[in-house]
């Protein structure tokens, strides 16, 4: 099993613990409250609001929220004097600052270079708004989706500062929906939106101990997100659990004119929670993809227990599974983003005519005169190679898109998949989550995500297990519009591994809990609609 009877015991009055707290309830659990009257939607929102001042800006500071909505209260009060309507009715989301909102909110991308509200809602949160829930605030991301500089580090930016990991604080959340998934494990929201080029969803869901799916590129819309890459970006769900996750993509999903590559999505969206299946593993063909293996002992070991569970509970394992070109993924993909990042950025600032900068020319430009706010840690070299990169119309980054669509897709995941006639594929996460480090950056490590990212396939992942006081995960992908089946298998496998488990906010592996700060102590912040810079 995944963890021994000792550790499940104990983990299990771990989660008896926060059972009664709202911060730590999932959907069905607070609409049930609301239906009875035991709970507003004010109350709940105002519980959220209180703990991330405590454990948030002050105590721990896991500094993963950029801002407040300072309108939160005026729409929680709105919705508890409305009848309930939508799949999220009164439900606090934040949302991954690269998202646009429309209203007084900034959308900065981290950067102090972004400094006026959007004109409109991204479609993604117009969606969020239809449904019911309320914009709780904004997530500090990785300044620029960490495309900013060669030696980043994941969760910083010049706005929000360095976001920490709640499980253990000088480890990194990961990638750049850091702030996202940092806040939704902390219990500063029931879920957020985050986005993903490659891995930007699913490494910081694994090592934050949450649920993270990136959908098939155009079941989302994209329309008013800071892009990275056309070709491979997408927003999507982070939960606590698969099934608030599986119900904010229902109600995310969809077409939208401002995003053509979202022509097919009304054919393909759904309610998501009709395959929350707790047999959902009974009879599936998943193939374990060993070639993503071998870059940590600990989600090796993972994923191994996870092979066992999924045995027992009747999956049918093909072990192993080769993908085909996958060592000539990177090169490819380095190339793409390159090219595409340059000229979906300048169309991006070019929409947003209230902005100081009005390209990348301009941002690389503002970076340079406000050196000591936005690099004092690392540079922009990535932003520079990307300034020199040419147009879309270059042969080079013809060639190179189609290549990376054809080796990833086709030639790559599709032809596993109907070589072994699979459901999904299986591979372990990045691992526990490594030691922040301004010095150095992000160590280089492979990608699990980038088959399906390149290919624009769904993905998810579950909590799988802890090694050294961290959540450590697995990874399931597959074929295009494949999310039913994804989010069966992984529903079955979570309510069987019963992994979740909240965080102790550790000052380091093995120390102490850091303690939190309520309104008036020492060390609390005010978070407000301004912009917050640690120095």
């Amino acid at each position: 099993m995944i963890f021994a009877m000792k550790a499940l015991h104990a983990m299990q009055i771990s989660r008896n613990a926060v059972a009664n707290k709202p911060y730590y309830n999932d959907i069905e659990t607070l609409q049930k409250k609301f239906a009875q009257g035991s709970l507003s939607v004010r109350d709940l929102t105002a519980e959220f609001i209180e703990r991330i001042h405590i454990l948030d800006q002050a105590g721990p500071a896991v500094h993963s929220v950029i801002e407040i909505n300072p309108d939160v209260t005026a729409l929680s009060n709105k919705l508890d004097s409305e009848p309930a309507h939508g799949v999220l009715y009164g439900i606090p989301i934040l949302i991954k600052d690269n998202i646009d909102t429309g209203d007084r909110m900034l959308t900065s991308a981290g950067s102090l270079a972004l400094d006026e509200p959007a004109p409109r809602d991204a479609d993604v949160v117009a969606r969020l708004r239809r449904s019911g829930a309320v914009i709780l605030g904004k997530t500090n991301p990785s300044e620029w989706v960490n495309f900013r500089s060669s030696h980043g580090v994941s969760g910083w930016s010049a706005r929000g500062g360095q976001t920490h990991n709640p499980y253990v604080l000088d480890r990194t959340p990961c990638s750049s929906s850091a702030g996202s998934a940092a806040a939704v494990a902390a219990g500063f929201a029931v879920a957020a939106i985050g986005t993903e080029t490659d891995g930007s969803i699913l490494c910081p869901a694994s090592m934050n101990g949450i649920v993270g799916i990136k959908p098939t590129l155009g079941l989302v819309s994209r329309a008013g997100l800071v892009p990275l890459s056309p070709s491979q970006d997408t927003a999507g769900p982070m939960a606590r659990s698969v099934a608030d996750a599986a119900t904010v993509l229902s109600a995310i999903a969809g077409s939208d004119l401002r995003d053509p590559a979202t022509a097919e999505a009304d054919q393909h969206a759904t309610d998501y929670r009709r395959f929350l299946q707790i047999d959902g593993l009974k009879g599936k063909r998943i193939g374990i993809v060993r070639q993503l293996a071998g870059r940590d002992p600990n989600a090796d070991h993972a994923m191994e227990q996870a092979i066992d569970l999924m045995k027992q509970q009747g999956a049918v394992i093909v072990d192993p599974v080769e993908l085909p070109h996958l060592d000539e993924l990177s090169a490819l993909e380095g190339t793409v983003l390159r090219y595409e990042f340059k000229d979906a950025i300048n169309t991006y600032l070019a929409d947003h005519p209230k902005l100081k900068v009005r390209n990348l020319a301009d941002v690389i430009a503002f970076n340079q005169r406000e050196a000591f706010r936005e690099m004092p840690w690392f540079g922009q070299d990535l932003l520079e190679q990307v300034q020199a990169a040419g147009p879309l119309t270059e042969q080079v980054y013809i060639d190179a898109h189609a290549k990376a669509k054809r080796l990833s897709g086709p030639e790559g995941i599709d032809a596993a998949m109907s070589t072994h006639h699979l459901d999904a594929l299986l591979a372990p996460t990045w691992g526990p989550a490594f030691v922040i480090d301004p010095v150095l950056g992000d160590p280089a490590i492979r990608d699990p995500s980038q088959p399906a990212a390149m290919a624009g396939y769904p993905s998810i992942t579950v909590p799988a297990g802890f090694a050294h006081d961290l959540p450590v995960g697995i990874i399931l992908f597959g074929a295009k519009w494949s999310e039913p089946t994804l989010i069966s298998i992984a529903y079955s496998f979570e309510q069987h591994a019963h992994a979740w488990q909240p965080p102790q906010f550790l000052d380091t592996v093995g120390g102490k809990p850091v303690a939190a700060m309520g309104r008036g102590m020492q060390g609390e912040k005010s978070l407000s609609h301004e912009p917050r810079i640690d120095k």
